[in-house]
């Protein structure tokens, strides 16, 4: 697998976008993931996106969405983000993506008002949409599991369910370790995923809260499901997601602890670098 970086790593410390690309490729990584809203981001941005990677030698695996609308009660809300993932469907073609990783949202009002099967059916039948439009991309769409009480996707026996009730080969499932290790989910619960997972994200956390941190800052147990990610044989990118280093001054010395401390950890786990 390719070792990658979330691109939003940079911005976050107030870094441009062609300084983060070309710090990417001067630490190591195989392999970049843009954090880019296609609807802020003008026809300049995007070209300097795809010229710098393509410079730096460095290809953008995914791109990264949060669509939270696609289950909102409303229906034009609901429309408007579903044209929106199009949108972010078609900067993947333009960069030479490979998946577009979706956050699909929470249940809202504590599942109190809106029933929760709406929410979910609304989800699942957004994703067939968006699923036959990046399958006519040649993309695929990789769901995010949040760790969050009130998240649609909280486990791995809720990404099963929501994955095989799409029934779309284009949706699949993107594994973060630290949101498993938050969520309480056992390393060996990833064989469930098996043919339905296109996309890995990597951190550390305090064990208590969303982090975000470089592996080796907090409690996450990496290798053993490292070494469950390894037996599904997933073909893409293992990218290391940072947000809000403590010291953004000391960014580039932050994303370099990360890159060594992960591949590190690949090595152990006897995952090989593309």
């Amino acid at each position: 697998m390719k070792l990658g970086l979330i691109n939003s790593a940079w911005a976050q410390a107030g870094k441009g976008t062609a300084f983060g690309i070309r710090q990417t490729k001067a630490i190591g990584f195989d392999s970049i993931d843009i954090f880019a809203d296609p609807l802020d981001t003008d026809a300049r941005e995007r070209k300097l996106i795809r010229t710098e990677c393509e410079r730096a030698g460095l290809p953008v695996v995914s791109v990264a969405c949060v669509a939270v609308g696609l289950i909102d009660f409303n229906p034009s809300v609901q429309r408007f983000h579903l044209s929106r993932c199009k949108a972010y469907l078609d900067l993947c073609y333009e960069l030479g993506a490979r998946n577009l990783l979706l956050v699909l949202g929470e249940y809202i009002w504590e599942r109190q008002v809106i029933a929760p099967a709406e929410q979910w059916r609304a989800g699942v039948e957004h994703l067939k949409t968006l699923g036959d439009y990046a399958a006519g991309l040649g993309l695929d769409i990789a769901l995010e599991l949040e760790p969050f009480k009130l998240s649609l996707l909280n486990n791995v026996p809720s990404m099963v369910r929501f994955i095989d009730d799409v029934g779309h080969p284009a949706v699949r499932a993107n594994i973060d370790v630290s949101h498993l290790h938050l969520a309480g989910s056992r390393p060996e619960e990833l064989r469930a995923l098996k043919g339905k997972a296109v996309h890995v994200h990597i951190s550390d956390c305090d064990g208590k809260v969303h982090g975000d941190l470089p592996p080796g800052r907090g409690v996450v147990d990496f290798v053993p499901y490292l070494k469950e990610i390894a037996g599904l044989g997933i073909s893409g990118a293992i990218s290391i997601e940072l947000e809000y280093s403590p010291e953004p001054e000391k960014i580039v010395e932050w994303v370099t602890e990360a890159y060594r401390a992960t591949a590190d950890l690949l090595q152990e786990a006897g995952i090989p670098r593309e």
